[in-house]
C-alpha cells in the first residue's frame, strides 16, 4: 500500500508515512487445515526513496541464508552491513515538505519501521543442515585449473631464486668496486681534479640503483663551460678516480679547474657590484639633477619619466642580467627574494613614479622614427656627471646631446596636422551655419504633419547625420565626413525600401528628412551617390483632397516582399528570447496587455523618439513587424545601424527589453523551437501550477496543443502570456506525480541501472 490512487490529483501517489512489520512472521493464525509450521524470516526490504510515485532511487537489503548477514545493494554497489540485523540507517532520509514531517514512532522488539519500504520478502524457516558432512566432487576441469596454476607458481618461485643469487652476487661486486674507488676519490691539496654530478655518485654508491654514464652537460653555461651556479651541485674529485670511472661508466664531457666560465664569473660580479651600488647612486642623482645646468656645461637629454623611474628600471635591468648567467634559474648562494621587495633590499619605485609602465630607459623622448620627440615638455637636460652614472646601468640606452635636433619628419608632420587641423575647423563652421537647423534639431520636417510649403522632401540615412554631428562638434578629433551614402537605403535593383506607411510606422528611426534647401546645400557640400526623395502628389481629378505620396527611386515590390517574409520568419526563429507571464486571477477582468515597445536608440541619439506598438490580435504584416527589427542586412547589401538590444534572432532581429512588468508578472526565457509543454514546465517551475491546471493564451487565443513549438503558436519576443490556473496542488510533490503521469515508464528510473 505504499502506491495509491490519489483522489484529489486522480493519478498514482506515494504514501510516506511509517509502517511496521516484523523480522519474523508467523502465518499460523491466519491459516486453517495446516500442519506444517508455518513461520517465517524477513529475508529482503526492497526501499524506494524519494517523495514521487513517479522517479526515486531504488536500494535493496537482502539477507544470508548462510551465514545471515545483512547486504545492501545499491545499483552496481554491494556493501556488508555490520552486525547481524537489518539496519535501514540513512535510506530513511527523504527530501519532505514541513506538513509531511512526522516523527518515527517506537518500534517493538523485533519489529522495523519505515517510510520507504515498499516490498517485503519473507522465506520460511527449515531446518539446518550440517554442512560439514557433505562432501564435494572436484570437477577435472577445475582440478585442472588448480595443478597449472601451481606449476606456474613453482616456476616463479625458481625465477625468483635465480633473481636473488644474481643480485647477491651483482652487490659483492660493487662492493668490490666502491672499496676500491672510495679511496681514491678524494683530490689532495696541489693535485689534478674533475667534477662529476653529485647525484651520479650517490647513485653510484647505491647497490640498487642502476648507473648509467656521466653526464656533466647539465653543467654547462652557454659559453659551454661550468656554470658557476652548478659547482655546489658537482663533487670534487681526484684525477686517478676519474680516469677510473669515465674509462668504466664512459660520459662527458669532462671538467677541471680550467673549465669555469670567466665570462659568467665576470658578468655575475658587474651584476651584484652594480646591486649593492644602486642605492648609493640614486641618492647622488637625484642631489645632482636638482641643480642647474652650468651655462658652458654641454648637457644631454633624458626624459623625465625615466628619471623619476630609474632605479626599477635599473633594478629589473639587472635582474635579467642575472637571470641570463643564472642556470636554470637557481639562486646565488642560496638566496631567496621575500615577496614584495626585490632582491638586495632594494624596493621598487611604484610608490614613487606615475604609474608609467616602462620597458626600456630614455624610450620616452623617442619618437616613431627613433629620433629625438618634439615634446619638450617630456624631457630635461642633466649633466654629464649624471648621464654617465646612468650609462653603467644602461648602455644600450639612446643618447641625446643638448645640440641634437628633434625628428624632422615629425616637424613636419605636426606642421601638417596643426594646417589639417585649422582646415577642418573652418570646414565645420562653414558646414555649421550652413545647416543650423539640422545640427541643432529644429524646424524638422515630419511625415505625420507634412509641413504644407512644400512638396518635396529629401531623404538620407539617419547614420550620416550622426557621424556629421560628431565632426561638427569636434573638428580636430576626427575625420570630415565626404559623402551621404543614400545607397544602403536601397536594394541591390536599386529601389527604396520603404514606404510612407512603412516609415509611419517605425522605419523613420533609419531616415532623416531634409528640407530642399538643406539638400541643395548638402549635394554642393558632399558627394552624394543616388537621390531620394518623397513627393507629395494632389489628386486632381476629386475634390475631397486625397493626397498620394511617391518616393523617389520607386519602391522595389521584389525586394520588399522578401525582407517583409523575412522578418516574419525571423519572429519565429528566434532564440534566447524574452517572454512575460502574467497571472490572471478569477471573478477579475483580465487586463489587456499592450504590445512590447522596440528601441530607436542608434549611435549617439540624443533625443528618444516616440516608438510604434504592435497590436498582436492582428496577423503579424510588415508594419507589426519591424520597429527595432528594420536594422537587419538586406540581401546581404544594405547595412543599417542598430539598436541596442538583449534578444537575438537568427538573422540578427533585436529588439527593446523595456517592459514594464506589472504585478503578478513574471519574465521567463524560451526559444521558437522548444514546445508549449517545455514552457508549462517553466511556468510550473515559476508559478507553482502543475501543467494540467495551466491555461494559456495570447490575445484571447487559447494555447492548447502541447506539442506545438513556440513559433508555430505565434508566441514572438516580448510576448505577454496570460495563465489562468485551476484550483493550485499545495504538494509540490503531488505535482511532479501528476506531470509525470503524461510520460511513458522508463523501469528503474533515477537508478544507475537504467543506463546501463
Amino acid at each position: 500500500m505504499r502506491f495509491v490512487f490519489d483522489r484529489q490529483s486522480g493519478h498514482k501517489k506515494k504514501l510516506n508515512t511509517f509502517i511496521s512489520f516484523p523480522e519474523v512472521l508467523d502465518m499460523e493464525p491466519f491459516l486453517e487445515g495446516r500442519e506444517e509450521k508455518c513461520t517465517y524470516e524477513l529475508s529482503a526490504v526492497l526501499i524506494h526513496r524519494g517523495v514521487s510515485a513517479y522517479s526515486g532511487h531504488y536500494i535493496a537489503h537482502v539477507r544470508d541464508a548462510h551465514t545471515n548477514d545483512w547486504y545492501k545493494f545499491n545499483d552496481e554497489e554491494i556493501e556488508k552491513m555490520e552486525g547481524k540485523k537489518l539496519q535501514l540507517g540513512i535510506e530513511e532520509d527523504i527530501a519532505e515538505t514541513a506538513k509531511s514531517q512526522t516523527r518515527k514512532p517506537k518500534c517493538s522488539k523485533g519489529y522495523h519501521c519505515s517510510r520507504n519500504a515498499y516490498m517485503l520478502v519473507y522465506k520460511q524457516q527449515t531446518e539446518e543442515i550440517n554442512q560439514t558432512e557433505s562432501s564435494v566432487d572436484v570437477p577435472a576441469f577445475l582440478q585442472k585449473l588448480v595443478e597449472q596454476d601451481n606449476r606456474k607458481f613453482e616456476e616463479w618461485c625458481s625465477e625468483m631464486s635465480d633473481m636473488r643469487k644474481q643480485s647477491v652476487d651483482k652487490g659483492k661486486a660493487k662492493h668490490e668496486e666502491v672499496k676500491e674507488l672510495y679511496e681514491l676519490l678524494p683530490a689532495e691539496d696541489g693535485q689534478s681534479y674533475e667534477f662529476v654530478p653529485l647525484e651520479w655518485l650517490k647513485k653510484w654508491l647505491d647497490d640498487s640503483t642502476a648507473i648509467k654514464e656521466i653526464d656533466n652537460s647539465q653543467f654547462l653555461c652557454t659559453h659551454g663551460k661550468l656554470h658557476p651556479d652548478k659547482i655546489g651541485e658537482a663533487k670534487r674529485i681526484s684525477l686517478k678516480a676519474a680516469d677510473l670511472l669515465f674509462s668504466r661508466y664512459g660520459g662527458g664531457p669532462r671538467l677541471d679547474r680550467s673549465s669555469l666560465c670567466r665570462d659568467c664569473v665576470t658578468q655575475r660580479c658587474r651584476v651584484i657590484r652594480l646591486k649593492n651600488q644602486l642605492n648609493e647612486d640614486y641618492r647622488e642623482v637625484t642631489n645632482l639633477a636638482k641643480s642647474a645646468l652650468k651655462s658652458e656645461e654641454s648637457g644631454f637629454w633624458i626624459g623625465k619619466a625615466s628619471l623619476r623611474s630609474w632605479r626599477q628600471l635599473a633594478l629589473d635591468q639587472l635582474e635579467e642580467d642575472e637571470e641570463e648567467t643564472k642556470h636554470n634559474n637557481s639562486k646565488i648562494n642560496g638566496e631567496k627574494s621575500s615577496p614584495g621587495t626585490k632582491a638586495d633590499g632594494v624596493k621598487g619605485d611604484s610608490e614613487d613614479g606615475d604609474g608609467e609602465e616602462m620597458k626600456n630607459f630614455n624610450e620616452d623622448i623617442l619618437c616613431y622614427h627613433g629620433g629625438l620627440s618634439i615634446l619638450e615638455n617630456d624631457r630635461r637636460l642633466v649633466s654629464a656627471e649624471v648621464w654617465n652614472k646612468l650609462r653603467m646601468y644602461f648602455p644600450k640606452a639612446p643618447e641625446f646631446t643638448q645640440d641634437h635636433d628633434p625628428c624632422q619628419q615629425c616637424m613636419r608632420l605636426e606642421r601638417e596636422g596643426k594646417e589639417n587641423e585649422a582646415l577642418n575647423r573652418m570646414m565645420a563652421n562653414e558646414q555649421k551655419s550652413s545647416l543650423l537647423n539640422l545640427f541643432q534639431e529644429k524646424n524638422r520636417p515630419t511625415l505625420q504633419k507634412w509641413p504644407q510649403d512644400t512638396d518635396i522632401l529629401y531623404i538620407v540615412p539617419l547614420y550620416f547625420v550622426e557621424e556629421w554631428k560628431k565632426f561638427i562638434r569636434r573638428p580636430a578629433k576626427g575625420n570630415p565626413v565626404s559623402n551621404v551614402g543614400n545607397s544602403i537605403l536601397l536594394c541591390p535593383h536599386g529601389g527604396f525600401m520603404f514606404t510612407y506607411d512603412s516609415m509611419l510606422q517605425g522605419d523613420a528611426q533609419h531616415i532623416a528628412l531634409l528640407w530642399p534647401a538643406e539638400w541643395e546645400v548638402i549635394s554642393k557640400m558632399f558627394l552624394v551617390d543616388q537621390v531620394i526623395s518623397i513627393c507629395r502628389i494632389h489628386d486632381k481629378t476629386q475634390d475631397n483632397g486625397n493626397v498620394q505620396y511617391q518616393t523617389h527611386p520607386d519602391l522595389c515590390r521584389e525586394c520588399r516582399e522578401g525582407f517583409i517574409f523575412q522578418q516574419q520568419r525571423d519572429m519565429r526563429e528566434y532564440t534566447q528570447a524574452t517572454v512575460y507571464v502574467r497571472k490572471v486571477i478569477d471573478k477579475k477582468r483580465m487586463i489587456k496587455e499592450s504590445a512590447p515597445e522596440f528601441s530607436v536608440s542608434g549611435s549617439d541619439v540624443e533625443d528618444e523618439k516616440e516608438e510604434p506598438k504592435l497590436d498582436g490580435e492582428k496577423d503579424p504584416d510588415f508594419s507589426q513587424t519591424e520597429g527595432g527589427a528594420k536594422r537587419q542586412k538586406l540581401n546581404d547589401t544594405v547595412s543599417l545601424p542598430t539598436a541596442v538590444v538583449t534578444t537575438t534572432s537568427k538573422s540578427g532581429i533585436r529588439r527593446s527589453t523595456r517592459h514594464r512588468k506589472l504585478r503578478g508578472e513574471k519574465a521567463l526565457i524560451v526559444s521558437a523551437n522548444q514546445t508549449l509543454k517545455d514552457l508549462k514546465i517553466q511556468i510550473m517551475h515559476a508559478f507553482s501550477v502543475a501543467p494540467f491546471d495551466q491555461n494559456l493564451s495570447i490575445d484571447g487565443r487559447c494555447l492548447k496543443d502541447d506539442s506545438a513549438t513556440l513559433g508555430s503558436l505565434g508566441v514572438i519576443p516580448e510576448s505577454i502570456i496570460c495563465l489562468k490556473a485551476d484550483e493550485p496542488i499545495a504538494d509540490y510533490a503531488a505535482m511532479d506525480d501528476v506531470y509525470q503521469v503524461c510520460m511513458p515508464e522508463e523501469g528503474f528510473k533515477g537508478t544507475g541501472l537504467l543506463g546501463h
